[in-house]
C-alpha cells in the first residue's frame, strides 16, 4: 500500500465522538480540518498535545480550521480525557484501529521487549476539497500544535 501523502484524497470515515456525535469526514468538506493521531489518552505526551491542540483552538476556528482527535481508546476513556483537559474539540473512538490504519498510522513498536502494533503520532491537514494539504509523521507532542498551525497561517 502506499503511504498516505499530499495530494491524495483523504480517507473518509464516520467515529463516535465525545459529546454524544459522530463525525464523518465527509460532512467537514467545504473546510479545512486537523486530524491528528495519538497513541493513548492520559499519557504524558498525549496530554501536552491535547492541551497544546487546546490552547491554540480559538485560533483555528477564527481561520475556520476544524480540529479533531483520534486514538484507539475508548469513547467512555475519550470522555474522561476530555473532560480532564477541558478540550473544546471532539475526540474520535477509533476502537478496531480501521481508520488508523487509512492513514497508515499504526507502526510497530517495542514495549517491554514485546512487539506491539501503536499509533505513531501524526498529524494530517485536509483542505476544504477533502485532498491531504500536510503530512506530519513521527511528530513530538511538545511544540507540534503551535507548528501546525504556522503551516495553516501560511497556506
Amino acid at each position: 500500500m502506499t503511504e498516505l501523502g499530499t495530494g491524495f484524497p483523504a480517507p473518509d470515515f464516520t467515529l463516535p465522538a465525545t459529546g454524544g456525535a459522530e463525525v464523518s469526514l465527509h460532512s467537514l468538506k467545504g473546510r479545512k480540518v486537523v486530524l491528528f493521531f495519538y497513541a493513548r489518552d492520559n499519557t504524558a505526551g498525549c496530554s501536552n498535545e491535547a492541551r497544546e491542540f487546546r490552547d491554540i483552538y480559538p485560533e483555528l476556528a477564527a481561520l475556520g480550521v476544524g480540529l479533531l482527535g483520534v486514538s484507539r481508546d475508548s469513547l467512555a476513556s475519550h470522555e474522561r480525557f476530555s473532560a480532564k483537559l477541558e478540550l473544546p474539540y471532539p475526540l474520535l473512538s477509533d476502537s478496531d484501529g480501521s481508520v488508523c490504519r487509512k492513514y497508515g498510522v499504526l507502526k510497530e513498536k517495542n514495549m517491554y521487549g514485546k512487539k506491539v502494533l501503536g499509533v505513531e503520532r501524526s498529524t494530517f491537514v485536509i483542505d476544504a476539497a477533502g485532498v491531504v494539504a500536510r503530512v506530519f509523521r513521527g511528530v513530538k507532542a511538545a511544540g507540534h500544535a503551535q507548528e501546525v498551525l504556522k503551516a495553516l497561517k501560511l497556506d
